[in-house]
């Protein structure tokens, strides 16, 4: 019975569902790295990166997922190309996240002693919930303010971390570690940033779509 009734449903639901499980999976990772960053022990963040890295491989299929029902549906909730840049976006948050993470442990940085990082995961993590806000309030547009709401928050968040970015590599270069672990610790401030810039992108869509059928 459940099989016949989802037959008569509309198609374009399942992009609802897949866009919400997305976010799910980006608010899940998202804590993670905050988890991640506050964890002194070497092997503890191992694991915790181990179970980042499944949550990326899960939004990796979520994002196949939402391509393969595009080629399937010729009615879809809004524009096709929305439709792939908030996918695409979505997806990029998530390799970015998990990238930081990664990148902690591999390059063995300790986290807890640098504010950059600290602060960083803890503004990715506030872009990520305001994304996943809008994410869900996007089944129906009603609540047009609330959308446009978490995207200027997204924008303030993402400004702020441009600014803790600058602060964090002024005083890296102002420190007197040692050229490797200044390359070391570069890298990492810019994937960190990269990924609220990616959380921005999404924002962009999401208004976008908002513009066009609000």
């Amino acid at each position: 019975m459940a099989g016949i009734l989802s037959y008569f449903l509309p198609k374009d639901r399942v992009f609802y569902n897949l866009f919400e499980e997305a976010s799910d999976n980006l608010e899940k990772i998202a804590k993670k790295l905050l988890q991640v960053v506050q964890e002194p022990d070497f092997n503890q963040r191992a694991s915790l990166i181990t179970e980042m890295q499944t949550l990326e491989h899960n939004n990796d299929e979520v994002t196949h997922r939402i391509f393969i029902e595009l080629g399937r549906n010729f009615i879809t909730p809004f524009d096709r190309e929305d439709i792939h840049s908030l996918a695409s976006a979505l997806d990029d948050i998530a390799d970015y996240i998990y990238s930081a993470g990664k990148k902690i442990n591999f390059y063995h940085i300790d986290p807890i002693s640098d504010q950059g990082i600290q602060k960083t995961a803890e503004a990715i993590h506030d872009a990520v919930i305001a994304v996943k806000e809008a994410v869900m309030e996007l089944r129906n547009l009603k609540n047009t303010q609330k959308i446009i709401e978490c995207v200027i928050k997204i924008n303030s968040i993402e400004n702020n971390a441009d600014n803790i970015f600058d602060m964090s590599i002024e005083k890296l270069f102002n420190s007197d570690v040692d050229a490797k672990e200044l390359i070391k610790r570069r890298e990492l401030y810019q994937v960190m940033e990269t990924a609220t810039d990616k959380c921005e992108d999404a924002g962009n869509v999401i208004e976008s779509i908002v513009v066009k059928y609000a």
